[in-house]
């Protein structure tokens, strides 16, 4: 008799921790009730995300989180984020989506789940104009600075894997990065084309220009797995949005270059 009512009492919480967690996996009805959605964005990854000079926050994903809450109605909360904490922000549910230059990668697509693309970025290898620098090899005997957790710290410890010599030094946020960099504590760096116009803008001295592009992956909004509502919402959303041209315009107000032609397709 113990054991049948242990039997029950464990069937019974089994059942109530999976319709919790039925409940919680619906966030698009969750951000509907609340009237608000809470996204994630790196405001410290111009021209992705940043503050203007009257300390408003700006950019190509924060004007893309703003039209996403307009397209669902509610209000916008943006929660800042960085480069190594997008997905333990969106895995501990302090946001509701990431809108980050979140890159699409094998790796993550184990943990988090993505809409299709809305925009892409290259990741290029960078350093002085007066040093020729053609591939990885080349960086041997080398320092080069990466924003850790970023598909940039991804492909230069994978281009880097059979080159001696060369030492990686990362750093907490591409701000961080940036500032290394424009201050001379390092003359190579691995990051997106926006890293290499924040340090022209921080010191025009620094003449760092890119040496050649290791890889360019597609981004897009990155989301909790098995949340099939959100994600049709996201997909459709994003259809949408690169057929009528609004994402296509942010892309070209804020890289000067439109979006890939297949990708307007």
């Amino acid at each position: 008799m113990k054991i049948l009512s242990r039997l029950l009492s464990a069937l019974v919480a089994s059942s109530l921790l999976l319709a919790s967690a039925g409940a919680w996996s619906n966030t698009l009805e969750t951000i509907r009730q609340r009237q608000k959605i809470l996204v994630g964005v790196d405001i410290s990854a111009p021209p992705y995300g940043m503050l203007d000079e009257q300390a408003r926050q700006t950019g190509s994903d924060v004007e893309a989180a703003r039209l996403l809450a307009k397209d669902l109605g509610v209000a916008l909360e943006i929660v800042p984020v960085n480069g190594p904490n997008r997905v333990p922000y969106l895995l501990s549910r302090k946001v509701d989506v990431v809108l980050a230059s979140f890159s699409i990668t094998e790796e993550r697509k184990k943990v988090v789940a993505y809409s299709e693309p809305y925009g892409v970025v290259p990741v290029l290898v960078a350093g002085p104009a007066s040093v020729s620098v053609a591939s990885f090899a080349d960086l041997r005997g080398k320092t080069i600075a990466v924003t850790r957790g970023t598909t940039s710290d991804q492909e230069l410890s994978r281009g880097l894997k059979d080159v001696s010599g060369a030492r990686i030094v990362r750093y907490e946020d591409d701000a961080t990065t940036n500032t290394a960099v424009a201050t001379g504590q390092q003359d190579f760096l691995v990051g997106a084309p926006s890293v290499l116009l924040a340090i022209r803008q921080a010191n025009p001295a620094r003449d760092i220009v890119p040496k050649f592009t290791a890889t360019a992956y597609p981004y897009a909004v990155g989301l909790r797995k098995n949340e099939p509502e959100l994600k049709a919402w996201l997909d459709g959303w994003v259809a949408a949005n690169l057929k009528n041209g609004a994402f296509n315009e942010i892309y070209q107000r804020y890289f000067g270059m439109p979006l890939p032609a297949d990708m307007q397709r």
